[in-house]
């Protein structure tokens, strides 16, 4: 029967009687609080399965394998607009922003900029740290909510890197929460889809959505692009210890952005009328936000999440080396650290230069980290991430 892991337990005696195959024990590091998940791993001597890439195989991979975290990447646009500049928008100062979110600055696409190149950038750098070619990666996980293309950006990032073996790609639509939500899946292809080497890139443009008269919102967000590059291990080497992951849609009245229709003039070019549908385009709203109610979800739920992270990995907070949350507000940051007596020194934060980048926060700050020396192969890091939707979850993970 399947345990929280998602991974099979000892007791599969109908794959015993159809597959013959040698079976395997190994310690997860996803488990229950006070208990030891077992995992089974095995091997079939099917005829012509051996042929097979990982997203072809029909036969069922049951999980052997760990993952580790050996590369990263991340790339921001060129604009920067200080809190100063924003004061020439809207009724506002550098010390109104800073004092209420720790931000001073951030990124924002213009001109021929795309988030699918930053997203190319970020990718192209984390497989050049984890020393893989691009031919070499079979999976990638686009975590975005502003995508490029309605039906996603996933293939076009594919395209550009190069990806001659035709991988598998698909977007993740989590917003704020989408980079760990695409770190736990990749996770989830290796152990049990048997998958190599899975890219996943968090990169949002949430300043397309953004109502540059509120100030109220207008001073939070900017645009980013992540990338980290997880790969297949030994069990013993595993470096993804647990994960907590929840949502709510009941929150969605806090923070959205809804669909809404345009009407338009037929001659500026809507879709048409056809059977009584109404003529007009269909887009977004700008970001809507309750910001009080937001600070008070964050700073309830997410020390709750890693606590809950931790103790299915068995371990307290003495134990991780690094706290690294999603870059949404200093303020936030700060409560979640004290409630889990984090002490500053060992908080990773880059908000200031860059404000919140949704999906791509935590992999951009990641990768500051890396490349300066601050986390190093074999730290421990507690991150997460929280948002829109509201989704919400946190892992414990080991960095090289």
């Amino acid at each position: 029967m399947a345990n929280a892991s998602g991974f099979v337990s000892p007791s599969v005696p109908s794959l015993r009687q159809r597959f013959q195959p040698s079976i395997g024990f190994y310690r997860s590091g996803f488990c229950f609080p006070g208990k030891i998940s077992i995992g089974v791993f095995c091997s079939s001597t099917i005829e012509g399965a051996e042929k097979l890439s990982p997203s072809q195989s029909r036969v069922p991979r049951i999980a052997s394998k760990g993952c580790k975290l050996v590369g990263c990447g991340s790339a921001v646009p060129s604009l920067q607009i200080s809190n100063d500049d924003l004061a020439k928008v809207v009724e506002t100062s550098d010390e109104w922003i800073s004092v209420r979110t720790g931000i001073r600055n951030r990124r924002v696409l213009s001109g021929k900029d795309s988030m699918t190149a930053l997203a190319v950038e970020a990718a192209k750098r984390a497989l050049e740290m984890a020393e893989v070619d691009p031919d070499e990666v079979d999976l990638v996980l686009m975590c975005t909510s502003t995508p490029e293309d309605l039906f996603g950006s996933a293939p076009q990032i594919q395209k550009e890197l190069g990806c001659k073996k035709n991988p598998l790609a698909y977007d993740i639509t989590a917003a704020c929460s989408g980079f760990l939500l695409g770190l736990v899946s990749a996770a989830c292809h290796i152990r049990g889809g048997g998958f190599h080497n899975v890219l996943v890139i968090g990169a949002d443009a949430l300043s397309r959505y953004v109502d540059w008269t509120d100030r109220g919102t207008c001073i939070l967000f900017g645009d980013a692009a992540g990338a980290v590059l997880v790969q297949a291990c030994d069990s013993e080497q595993d470096g993804l210890f647990a994960f907590d992951l929840h949502s709510d849609g009941d929150g969605q009245r806090h923070l959205h952005a809804s669909m809404k229709n345009d009407e338009t003039d037929s001659a500026l070019g809507s879709n048409g009328s056809v059977l009584g549908v109404p003529q007009g385009r269909s887009s977004y709203s700008c970001i809507q936000m309750n910001g009080k109610e937001v600070f008070r979800f964050a700073v309830r739920c997410v020390p709750q999440s890693i606590e809950s992270a931790l103790q299915k990995a068995g371990l307290s907070g003495s134990n991780i080396d690094w706290l690294l949350l999603h870059q949404a507000n200093q303020r936030i940051i700060d409560a979640v650290a004290t409630r889990l007596e984090v002490p500053p020194e060992r908080v990773i934060s880059n908000l200031a230069q860059y404000g919140n980048t949704s999906a791509a926060s935590i992999p951009l700050a990641l990768d500051e980290a890396v490349r300066n020396g601050k986390v190093q192969s074999g730290h421990t890091i507690a991150t997460a991430g929280f948002g829109a939707g509201l989704t919400w979850g946190s892992a414990i993970v080991r960095w090289g």
